[in-house]
């Protein structure tokens, strides 16, 4: 299982200052950010606030999360804007395989999500080993106020199993109560939105996702208690 990454969700920000917003979720310790957009025809938060924000804070890991039709279309605007990763919907896409080579060919890592309805066998052996990152939803994409759906979890568990050594995120009503139960079933990265930027401590929240995760990680490095046969 990967290292423990959070990816502070930017769509719960201060618009007004996203740039210091973005630095202030680096500096208490967030490796990524974490751009989601809607199922819609066109992107109305995209490649032009991304742009600003990596000309602004050089280095930044954008994790876009293309909630979007035809994510075929946006691959060249998001890498000319400085995205990292591009992840996209396998609902979204009839030909992903080609979607991921394109991904790749322009500089970026790819990403597969599936919605809460979407069984985790949609992604394929072959699928899966060529992206990058597999994000599984635990709420339903563009809703708001929704709960953390639990039953999600299986799915991690079973990609995991599958791909043990692929970057697996989590995303929606993700913090501190259910931060333990992603790691446990196997996510080693956290999208979190209010849980961080609405903390009193953000520095504090990112410590408390990534702890849940690295609790896992040591808990598969602990050796284990051998016993020895003593003599009759």
């Amino acid at each position: 299982m990967p290292r423990a990454i959070v990816a502070p969700s930017i769509l719960a920000s201060d618009f007004g200052q996203l740039t210091t917003e973005c630095k202030r979720m680096i500096d208490a310790g967030a490796e990524w950010m974490h751009m989601g957009l809607h199922f819609v025809p066109n992107i109305t938060i995209g490649a032009p606030v991304l742009s600003c924000v990596s000309r602004d804070v050089p280095g930044i890991f954008m994790d876009c999360h293309m909630m979007v039709t035809e994510p075929e279309k946006w691959v060249d605007e998001v890498a000319d804007a400085g995205g990292s990763l591009y992840c996209f919907h396998l609902e979204a896409t009839s030909d992903p395989l080609s979607l991921i080579s394109h991904i790749h060919a322009r500089g970026m890592k790819a990403g597969v999500a599936i919605s809460p309805d979407t069984p985790s066998s949609a992604i394929t052996d072959q699928l899966g080993n060529a992206a990058d990152m597999l994000l599984v939803m635990t709420v339903y994409p563009g809703r708001g106020g929704q709960k953390f759906i639990e039953r999600c979890l299986s799915k991690v568990t079973d990609l995991r199993t599958r791909f043990p050594d692929k970057d697996i995120e989590v995303d929606g009503g993700v913090g501190p109560k259910t931060a333990h139960m992603c790691a446990a079933a196997g996510s080693n990265v956290m999208v979190a939105g209010t849980a961080i930027f609405g903390a009193d401590n953000a520095e504090e929240a990112i410590a408390t996702l990534k702890n849940s995760v690295n609790a896992v990680l040591d808990a598969k490095a602990e050796p284990k208690t051998q016993f020895k046969t003593l003599p009759i």
